[in-house]
This record gives C-alpha cells, structure tokens and sequence, in this order.
C-alpha cells in the first residue's frame, strides 16, 4: 500500500477489479485483440491516477505463467488463490495483515486434508495450488453437490468454519470463511478508506460463481463478463421484464461455473441496476460497462482513427510513449500507409541533441533513430507481432521538464522482449520535446540481445 500512497495523490476515479480467465484474458482470441485494447485505453486514459486489482483463483505461480502466455498489464494489486492472498506492487508484496486475519482456530489444513482423503471422489491438485489458506481437489463430474455437502457436514463437526466452492464442475477448493474474492475487496476497500484514498468508483468483472461476491458488496458496480445461450437469454427477459444490457449477442455454450453465477444473478441481482451483462467478450465487455457506467473514457487509442495527430496533453505526457509505440507496432506490421509523414512529424518533435540509449550500452542520435524506422516498414506484416507499454506513470517532473518510466514489450510469434524505458521531455508551449530515450533490459525479457542492430527502440 505505500507504493500506492506514494503514487496517488487523491481518491482514485476508478478502481477496476477484475477476474482474469474468461474475464480479462480471451483464451479463444489468438491475436490478444481485447487485452491489447484494454491495455492501451488504461495506459494511457486511466494508470496515472486509478488502481487496476486482478483478482484470481490461479495461485501466484499460476499467475505468473499466465503473464508469459498473455500481454498482461502490471496490477497495483493482485489477489490470489480465491481470495486468500494478496499482495502489492510489481515485485507482489505480500499483505501480511490480510494473512493473520486468516488465522485462526476455525481453520485447520491437516483437519481438512484428514477428511477430505475420505472422498475417493476427491484428486489433489497440483503441489501449485495447495496454499497456507487454501486447499483444492479435482472432482468427479456430476458428484460436486453430494461431495461438498457431506464434506461440510463433517468440516462443521471437527469445529471449523469453511468456504466450500464448487466451480467449473470439476474443481472444490476449501478455504477459510473469512476468506473468498468478496471479502478480500471488501478488506481492501477499508484499507483504502483509512488511509484516505477510497475509490470514487468501483467496477467488478467477473465470469463465474467465484465472483458472485465481488457482485455483492454495496455500491460496487458490476459486469458479468458471459456470453449467453439463446436458452438462456430467453430465461433471463422472462424473469426480469426489464431490458438487458444487449447491443449485439453472440450464443455460446454457457459453463457450469457461468451458469451457477446466472443463477446467482436470478436469485440476488434482478433489481441490482449496478450489475449488468456486458454483450461484448472478456476485456471488450469490461470497456463497455466503464461506458454503461459513465465512469469515464472508454475510446482506446487502438481504436482511434487519428491517435497519431499527436495533439499532446502536456498534464499526461504518460500519453506520448502510448501514442508512439501503437505507432511503432503499426508500422511495422506495415499498417500505416503514410507512415512517412508520422515520422517526420516524431522526429521533429525530437530536441536536436537528444539521445537514445540503446540497452546494449551503445548511444544514438534519437532523431537519427526514428529516422532508420522507415527502412522497417512493414517487415512484421503477417506475424502475430504486438507491442504494448506498461505501468506508463510520471516519476519526475520539475517545471518544463517530464521524466515517464515503463516497461516496453515486444512480441513476435512466441519470442518476447522487454525494456524498462525512460523518457526525458521538455515542454515547448503546449507541445512536447523529446531530450532522451533511455532503455536496459528489464528482468522479465525472456531475450537480452546486446546487439544494438536487432532492438530497434
């Protein structure tokens, strides 16, 4: 949290919590279409002064690989293990006090590991997945209500008091009853209330049962990230007369886990106005409920037609690094038919002096840098090949001068790159000057190549 408090110097607009299977993450969308969109539009609308929480069921290792199939952003704040861990910041401080809150006599591993070993029907899962506060199985299909509610009983009787969650059709994960993604939102809310930084607003995203309780928590809003089958669909206008959020439906097979949270939404959010469908997939879905919601912009630079008009916010120069690298990636997937004029007027925007460090050590003129650019046009057309900034934020500005720190990353097919970058601007009226560009390897690239030919910018 103080690495919050050091960055935010009021509420936050925004504080977006958000399910990543299914919700934030497209497993079906190859190209990371909707990620990329929401990555651009929060980098460059919304880092400087919101809070972005990811909120999982995976464990932090699992999470950890998540961030090397998928262009991730770089949370504020991570919950983990449904709710029973939470930690902060890039490096994924733990919050130790959440911990002890977890600890106590009505929650005991080896009591719940000695009574589930009972249920033949009950598989261990991976070595992963079993956390301090956290216990999680494999179920045979079709036995998860009978399993859970004999477990429970006999849980109940040797004194403790558990969650038993049953998702997906396959898995039963027993934690703590103090514990769960609800609850953990709910201490991270009173956390950022005392210490004077309460959310303006709140958008929860989910796609499961395991978020219901994020869904719950009073003026909260909410978008169930779900696709719904045409059964569906005709169940929910029977139920409610009033209209859904529906712009353009696509029916999909609904999972077991989706259905259990439809069937939540039935029972307990029918009036609830704060909590909606959204009717576009995962990342795209989150984007149209900020719209719903008015809970402010929702054009990301993806999808601006004139992003690189270069009309400069010298208040957010954070915006400059995310309008050049959509540029860069466009260019050279050979998308941008007058890419000659955009890098003349990039590099005339470069201070005759200015500099590029290159992160093998070797120093260039910048605007001799851009200038190579054309000869790259188009020479990742037809590759799956993406660029994308993260955690894009202002760590030094004296008057007239800006310094932006961010991780640049660069993919092309399975090969992933990344530089912790820094730009150093001067204002010139109301337009920005580039003085240096300063890149190193960042500890996260998977290649380091100290060829200073092959790493463009």
């Amino acid at each position: 949290m103080v690495i919050i408090m050091e960055r935010l110097k009021s509420s936050p607009p925004l504080m977006i919590v958000s399910d990543l299977d299914h919700t934030m993450v497209d497993h079906q969308d190859s190209e990371n279409l909707s990620l990329l969109r929401f990555n651009s539009l929060w980098e460059y609308a919304y880092r400087r002064d919101s809070l972005l929480v990811f909120s999982t069921a995976r464990s932090p290792i699992l999470y950890k690989e998540l961030r090397k199939e998928k262009p991730l952003l770089t949370p504020d704040i991570i919950i983990t293990s449904i709710g029973t861990e939470i930690a902060c910041g890039n490096s994924m401080v733990p919050d130790h006090a959440w911990v002890e809150s977890l600890n106590s006599d009505k929650w005991n591993r080896e009591i719940v590991l000695e009574e589930t070993s009972k249920f033949p029907e009950l598989t261990l899962q991976p070595k992963t997945e079993q956390r301090l506060h956290k216990v999680s199985f494999y179920i045979d299909e079709g036995k998860g209500e009978a399993v859970t509610k004999e477990l429970s009983q006999l849980l109940e009787k040797r004194g403790l008091d558990v969650k038993i969650i049953h998702s997906w059709g396959k898995n039963v994960d027993v934690i703590p009853r103090a514990a769960g993604k609800g609850e953990a939102l709910e201490y991270l809310l009173k956390k950022l209330n005392a210490q004077g930084i309460f959310p303006v607003n709140t958008l929860a995203c989910g796609d499961s049962e395991h978020d219901a309780e994020l869904f719950s928590i009073p003026d909260v809003h909410g978008v169930m990230v779900i696709m719904l089958t045409h059964h569906n669909l005709l169940l929910h206008f029977y139920r409610n007369p009033k209209p859904l959020l529906v712009l353009s439906m696509c029916f999909v097979k609904v999972s077991n886990s989706q259905e259990e949270l439809l069937k939540w939404h039935s029972e307990n959010a029918f009036d609830n106005s704060k909590v909606i469908h959204s009717s576009e997939r995962c990342a795209d879905g989150i984007i149209q409920a900020i719209d719903h919601f008015k809970l402010g912009p929702t054009l990301s630079p993806r999808d601006a037609s004139e992003f690189l008009s270069r009309k400069t916010d010298v208040a957010n120069p954070g915006q400059e690094a995310v309008r050049f690298y959509l540029f860069y990636e466009r260019l050279r997937r050979g998308e941008i038919k007058k890419y000659e004029s955009y890098i003349d007027s990039f590099k005339e925007s470069c201070h005759q002096a200015a500099v590029f460090l290159h992160p093998s050590g070797a120093e260039k003129s910048l605007r001799d840098t851009i200038d190579e650019m054309r000869k790259y046009h188009g020479d990742k057309k037809g590759k799956k090949f993406c660029v994308w900034v993260d955690q894009v934020l202002v760590i030094d500005t004296i008057p007239g001068k800006w310094i932006v720190n961010f991780d640049k990353w660069e993919q092309c097919g399975d090969e992933r790159k990344c530089c912790t970058t820094t730009l150093e601007f001067t204002s010139k009226g109301e337009e920005l000057v580039w003085e240096k560009v300063k890149q190193i390897w960042s500890e996260e690239s998977e290649v380091k190549d100290d060829d200073n030919t092959s790493w463009i910018i």
